[in-house]
């Protein structure tokens, strides 16, 4: 199973993640097959950046996000996205 979630980088007490896509038994900064974006929580508002077409192509092929993942895709609006396409498909 790929899961989309988070991976933490940045220094001790200052960190950093990529939203990446990983296989559910690799390591949470281990292997991963492809990077969606980045979230950085330590800015004024927190900065969000995620290529929207990757992450739908990785909705579409079955991946699943965590909950922290779904927030962020939320908040971006992406979710409401591919809800759309899901539903225009089946119509």
């Amino acid at each position: 199973m790929v899961k989309i979630r988070l991976m933490r980088m940045g220094a001790k007490h200052r960190p950093f993640y990529r939203l990446v896509v990983a296989p559910s038994t690799s390591p949470r900064d281990g292997r991963f097959i492809d990077q969606l974006g980045y979230y950085d929580p330590l800015t004024d508002p927190a900065t969000v950046k995620i290529d929207a077409d990757k992450a739908l192509h990785w909705l579409e092929c079955g991946a699943q996000p965590t909950d922290t993942a779904a927030s962020l895709l939320k908040k971006q609006g992406i979710l409401d996205q591919f809800a759309e396409r899901k539903a225009a498909r089946k119509a």
